[in-house]
């Protein structure tokens, strides 16, 4: 198709109440298949208007419950003994995520933050992508054009401001911290009557682990090879992060241009105006999330008689108390203001317990929690200075420079067939020398095994420390962090640093940033499994993922299938899992008898147990003699005959997702079973897995051969919109269903010559 056979629509701008924060923008939107905009602007500003304009077209209703959880309006809207939004907390309530958010926002923090030049505020460009994307958000709003049912005509749609970007952009970052603990904060007061600390628990560390894990419905492949590893001798990379399905963590796909300054493509999570995993014309780069725990608790030492003073170096200091007022709906639908006091300290805000850990504040103790994300709206200036980057090199620097990323690895390739792991983020400042020497004894039983701190607050002399190089006071700086460039490969499944790449293990980092020589989880024994000894295609490389196998099966399916022929009654059962191929395709039959049974094995029931000098094939060979694992068998049989699915059934009958009325089958499988193709799914009784909570989200292959072109694929699994209405509500759902991508589209020929194209000329 010829450019002049495109559809062009020319949208001028409708006269409004709010028009006026809106002349003067204009961009150009291209969409090629599955609705995939391709945004082009003279002007950062405009190519931030192009964003906001399509992007809430697309996905308006998700965009403004963000702004309404941000804004701390939930109670007001939707009552507050509603459950909140997931998206950047744990917060059980809408009222409990209000006054956390109410009370960021009346600190001012990113107020603080917009008035530092970079790297600690907006770069130029970035403020005026900010800046557009607002007024295109707004102008879609007050074009009241909404077709989604699940907001069409909802009050809490409304224009916003660029504050509320900002607000978001730091949600985001705290998610992995503070986001953590929104419940334990505003339900901490000072105690009424003397009390002593509560023991540690003999389970502190895996108390401590679920706790404080928001991130855990995240995770991540990343794959970089070099030169030495590809068929074509240039850079490959394969981006498959693991995030939600649904809520404000999905990813939106799009290519940004203002000519000779930018341009990129890939996608960024909604609302946020820039590409976080993508690539351009020389450089192609992913996330995983890290396991660097981000965030610190400190024990404070309170002053006798006096619950809200605690002891610094023998002296007090009386915490800061803040009272915050947000609005909730009554049940006759009145509005009601509630008030809440909430506690902080020269550390951060004081929290309370969770999970049965003994953080009680009592008459002589109390616990505070430092977020080094605090204040963090950085990552604009990161995700610009990575799109700038001409080779892996330019990403190290863009990362190091800025220290925006919040809670995630980069895994990077580059034309020239580098392939780069950097571990380059936010880490608080904590050496293995001053946790041995700060570390109060709850701290000491977490962290080696969760990297999680509970330092002394008594003594400065356990405040974190700093780095020349870190371009923030109390985080390390790039020098101590991860780093591997190769020529054969580098990669991530959400594991340490430590076997990146086996044949050059990193070992020289902090505790806090990683364990070294520890078992390592199913999905990377898989990935270095299947990357070592072969030259990848970007084909190749498509068809590793889409191949569905499983690590674990392929260590224990033939064991269980022999431990199957001496129990009773289970003869089905036996002959599923002989014929079964040990892989999570949709067509696999026995596939899911064999998920709900390792669903139900405990963990450690291997005959090997893990070994260093061997960690790819240990641990291994299932213990079939263990009553448990058998009970998990049968039990497994139980359940799937109480749904009345059949034992050799294909999974895509009975793993699926419903759109509009109509059944998708989905490939993939649970983290626990190794299989690169993540899913996590909703188990219900009755019907089978019926919908997926996340997993493969956004995939990108690209590859870079002599054509200044990229050689491109890509999948948004759930697709490009939430709006049942749209036509890109569930077409790429459909298509990864079938195991089929998308033709990654980025020079200018590829683009003009899209069968689907069409053309959107916005204009203020």
């Amino acid at each position: 198709m010829t450019l002049a056979a495109a559809v062009v629509v020319a949208v001028p701008l409708i006269a409004t109440a709010s028009s006026a924060d809106q002349r003067g923008f204009s961009a150009v939107v291209r969409y090629t298949e599955n609705g995939i905009p391709h945004i082009k602007a003279n002007t950062f500003s405009g190519l931030g208007y192009g964003y906001g304009y399509a992007a809430a077209k697309d996905n308006v209703c998700q965009l403004a419950d963000l702004y309404v959880t941000v804004s701390a309006q939930r109670s007001e809207h939707f009552g507050p003994d509603k459950p909140a939004d997931p998206s950047f907390g744990n917060a059980s309530t809408n009222l409990a995520s209000d006054l956390y958010y109410q009370h960021v926002n009346d600190s001012k923090v990113i107020e603080q933050q917009l008035r530092q030049r970079p790297p600690s505020g907006p770069r130029q460009e970035a403020r005026e992508i900010v800046q557009g994307y607002v007024a295109g958000y707004n102008r879609f709003v007050a074009e009241r054009r909404i077709t989604d049912p699940a907001c069409r005509d909802a009050a809490w749609v409304r224009p916003i401001a660029e504050i509320e970007v900002y607000r978001h952009l730091h949600a985001l970052a705290t998610t992995g911290g503070l986001g953590g603990a929104i419940d334990q904060i505003t339900s901490a007061t000072p105690p009424v009557t003397q009390s002593e600390p509560a023991a540690i628990p003999p389970d502190a560390a895996g108390k401590v682990a679920e706790a404080l894990n928001v991130l855990e419905d995240m995770g991540s492949n990343g794959f970089a090879l070099g030169r030495d590893a590809t068929a074509n001798g240039k850079g490959l990379l394969l981006g498959n992060p693991h995030f939600p399905w649904h809520g404000g963590r999905r990813f939106w796909q799009a290519q940004m241009t203002v000519p000779g300054r930018l341009d990129v493509s890939g996608a960024s999570l909604l609302g946020l105006p820039f590409v976080q995993i993508g690539y351009t014309k020389d450089v192609a780069w992913t996330h995983t999330v890290a396991t660097t725990r981000t965030f610190g608790l400190y024990q404070l030492q309170l002053v006798p008689g006096s619950p809200t003073t605690y002891l610094v170096d023998g002296k007090p200091e009386q915490m800061t108390s803040r009272k915050v007022a947000v609005q909730a709906r009554n049940a006759d639908g009145t509005l009601s203001t509630v008030e809440r006091t909430l506690w902080s300290t020269r550390y951060g805000p004081v929290i309370g317990p969770t999970l049965g850990l003994p953080l009680n504040w009592t008459s002589t103790t109390a616990y505070a929690m430092r977020d080094a994300n605090w204040g963090n709206i950085r990552g604009l200036n990161t995700w610009f200075d990575i799109a700038q980057a001409r080779d892996t090199r330019g990403v190290v620097k863009a990362l190091s420079d800025t220290l925006g990323s919040p809670w995630v690895n980069t895994i990077t390739t580059d034309r020239s067939g580098n392939a780069t792991y950097a571990d380059i983020q936010v880490v608080p400042h904590v050496t293995d020398e001053l946790a041995q020497r700060c570390n109060t004894p709850l701290g000491a039983a977490v962290f080696p095994n969760t990297g999680v701190t509970v330092l002394d607050g008594s003594k400065t002399s356990c405040a974190w420390g700093n780095d020349p190089d870190s371009v923030v006071p109390g985080l390390f700086g790039p020098a101590r962090q991860p780093q591997l460039t190769r020529t054969d490969y580098v990669a991530n499944s959400n594991d340490s640093a430590w076997l990146t790449n086996p044949a050059a293990p990193i070992t020289n980092y902090p505790r806090i940033i990683g364990n070294v020589g520890t078992e390592r989880g199913p999905r990377t024994r898989m990935a270095i499994t299947e990357l070592t000894g072969e030259r990848f295609s970007r084909q190749s490389m498509q068809d590793m993922l889409f191949e569905n196998r499983s690590f674990v099966a392929d260590l224990a399916a033939d064991d269980t299938a022999k431990m199957c022929d001496t129990l009773p009654d289970v003869a089905d059962a036996c002959a599923a899992l002989r014929h079964w191929d040990k892989t999570y395709s949709t067509w696999s039959k026995g596939s899911l008898l064999f998920e709900r049974f390792w669903m139900k094995v405990p963990s450690g029931s291997w005959k090997v147990p893990f070994n260093a000098a061997d960690p790819i094939r240990t641990p291994n060979t299932l213990n079939t003699d263990s009553p448990a694992v058998r009970k998990a068998f049968t039990d497994a049989v139980a359940e799937l005959r109480a749904a009345k699915i059949p034992l050799d059934a294909p999974l895509g009958q009975y793993q699926y997702v419903v759109r509009n009325g109509e059944q998708i089958p989905v490939h993939g499988a649970p983290n626990n079973l190794g299989v690169l193709n993540m899913q996590v799914p909703v188990w219900d009784p009755a019907k089978g897995n019926t919908e997926l909570l996340h997993g493969s989200s956004y995939i990108q292959a690209v590859s870079f051969d002599g054509d200044r072109c990229p050689d491109v694929r890509t999948l948004l699994t759930y697709s490009q919109s939430t709006d049942p209405t749209s036509p890109h509500f569930a077409d790429q759902t459909k298509l990864y269903s079938q195991g089929e991508w998308v033709r990654g589209r980025f020079c200018e020929h590829e683009i003009v010559t899209s069968p689907q194209l069409k053309i959107v000329h916005l204009r203020g």
